[in-house]
């Protein structure tokens, strides 16, 4: 209790309070008291520092949906009042990330006798389960329940209670909303703009801080996260790669992974026990010497030889071999080789296995400095009517979780974002989405004030829309301004990317009168081709202009850094 000295001068303080005042006062009173405040009071605790955020996380965790749609709803609201917001959905987020979040809001639900939902189960019980340490997460807590139920809210109950044990800090008061949520949720989002302050990564005259890339470098890492993206019924497989690293990784946007694939062990075998060759035996190569089973697996192109190298097998063998292409183990098959020794003589003439380069489709701003993802459809082909595989493509689809791998970034000057208020169009069919996922999601992070708009295609909407549920959260957010869908298969006429540019002709042609910079990545042929002759149509239509003019305005755009292509 109060003594009447300190009780009088309490009065006097908030005598000449608003309503509005005396909430807030309420809160910070609550807050010193270490209390949760009554319903309605979202003031932040004092004894929290609040300092300003690159972004906030906002998590939810839900079994009916309604968290989820919660969120989507108040990311928009916050975002548009100038705090950047990243969306996570429990079901999928690493708390082990949660290391590295600066802020952190949750919105989840209870279910029956007082149960996390389903799919957030996993977080609920490792955050229950292991001594993390995420001292530095500010956080705040909007549990949904029934107050129909005994253990109402019980479990954003816990989960405020177990980040306070585990030494976070609480910057907004645990609030529990019954079935009409609607007004207090829309109350508390107000609030987290009030203890979240925005800070901008840069301005309109200022420049995107690039990051300079190491060259070369070799990482170490390990598969964290391997997910087919197509639908079980496609007849693609494509796959998101989360690798993960101890040391810390640097690359931009637009810049690509390099990996070295090894080749199947089982091939390997098969050739050193046609050839009679000790595998352990040193053989000097021009670029390194090794034993001829690590040779063979990790070094050297054995899968799809060169014509000039079948050709020095022909000569060292004496086979008189025509001009085609096999792989190492088939021209072994067919044309012997007499034996170890003369094997040891075809060893230096194979070339050396080439890196394959994959667009980085994460963000370091979004995702942290010791994760990098990438995106890799599976690739398949026919040789003599026998079905391969893509030698780089089948050895990243064949990785299981926890397994290490070897990679490299290699830096691409030239397919960069541009300053953060200009807008950007983006064209990426397929596994062209992979850097217009990592531009999504930097923009987002930093907070970039420029429009978004993406083009996007592949076979079907069912099977094969890649990504779709987080480029319908940027859409949601506002992250994407537009998002154009092309699906070829589910029409009698199959309908591209182009054809959408040309339904949108009048306003992409307006963007770029107004500065826009255009992004092409995927297939060369004929994808970009195609999209490319439909961008010169648009510019001859809408800009009343020649071919001839019109081929210069696109060299302009080109030459200005504008028109980006990064195709395959």
């Amino acid at each position: 209790m109060l003594s009447e000295t300190k009780l009088n001068a309490l009065k006097e303080i908030s005598g000449g309070f608003s309503r509005d005042e005396a909430v807030w006062a309420s809160g910070f009173l609550a807050g010193l008291a270490g209390l949760s405040s009554s319903a309605g009071s979202f003031s932040p605790e004092v004894n929290a520092e609040v300092t300003s955020p690159k972004k906030i996380t906002l998590a939810y965790g839900t079994e009916t949906g309604n968290s989820k749609k919660l969120a989507v709803e108040l990311a928009g609201i916050i975002k548009k009042k100038g705090v950047q917001v990243k969306l996570a959905d429990l079901s999928q987020y690493k708390p082990k990330d949660l290391a590295k979040e600066d802020f952190f809001f949750l919105i989840i639900s209870t279910q029956g006798e007082g149960d996390p939902p389903i799919l957030a189960k996993k977080f609920y019980d490792h955050i229950h389960e292991n001594d993390l340490n995420i001292s530095n997460l500010k956080f705040g807590v909007l549990a949904l329940g029934d107050s129909s139920y005994p253990l109402f809210c019980k479990t954003g109950e816990d989960i405020d209670f177990r980040f306070e044990v585990l030494g976070a800090q609480r910057i907004l008061p645990l609030k529990k909303c019954d079935i009409d949520y609607e007004k207090e949720a829309h109350t508390w989002a107000e609030h987290i703009l009030d203890v979240v302050k925005k800070t901008k990564e840069s301005s309109q005259n200022s420049t995107v801080a690039t990051k300079i890339s190491t060259g070369r470098k070799k990482y170490q890492g390990k598969i964290s996260t391997i997910i087919n993206l197509n639908d079980i019924d496609s007849d693609k497989e494509t796959y998101h790669i989360e690798i993960e690293t101890e040391e810390p990784l640097v690359y931009n946007p637009g810049d690509a992974l390099g990996v070295i694939a090894f080749n199947s062990k089982n091939d390997v075998e098969e050739i050193i026990s046609l050839t009679v060759i000790d595998p352990e035996k040193q053989i000097k190569t021009a670029k390194i010497t090794a034993s001829v089973q690590d040779l063979l697996y990790k070094h050297l192109n054995i899968s799809y030889l060169l014509k000039t190298t079948v050709a020095q097998y022909a000569e060292i063998t004496g086979h008189p071999i025509p001009e085609v292409r096999l792989s190492l183990l088939e021209l072994l098959r067919i044309y012997p080789v007499k034996n170890a020794d003369e094997f040891e003589q075809i060893i230096p003439v194979l070339t050396g296995q080439s890196p394959r380069l994959y667009s980085v489709s994460s963000s370091l701003e979004a995702h942290g400095d010791t994760e990098i993802h990438i995106t890799v459809a599976k690739s398949e082909f026919f040789i003599h009517d026998k079905k391969q595989n893509g030698l780089c493509s089948g050895f990243l689809a064949e990785f299981k979780e926890g397994e290490t791998i070897e990679f490299y970034i290699q830096e691409a000057k030239h397919f960069r974002l541009p300053q953060p208020d200009k807008d950007i169009i983006m064209i990426g069919p397929g596994t062209g989405i992979a850097p217009f996922r990592s531009f999504l999601y930097e923009r987002d992070a930093v907070g970039a004030e420029g429009r978004n708009w993406l083009f996007f295609g592949d076979r079907t909407f069912v099977s094969d829309f890649l990504y779709q549920a987080e480029l319908q959260d940027f859409l949601k957010t506002g992250t994407l301004t537009h998002l154009d869908l092309a699906f070829s298969r589910d029409t009698a006429e199959k309908i591209y990317v182009q054809h959408k540019l040309e339904q949108k002709a009048q306003e992409v042609y307006h963007w770029l009168e107004s500065g826009a910079s255009l992004y092409v990545c995927g297939a060369r042929e004929p994808m970009s081709k195609d999209v490319e002759k439909t961008i010169l149509n648009i510019i001859q239509d809408k800009g009343k202009q020649s071919l001839e003019e019109a081929q210069n305005y696109l060299e302009e755009l080109e030459l200005s850094g504008r028109y980006v292509k990064d195709v395959y």
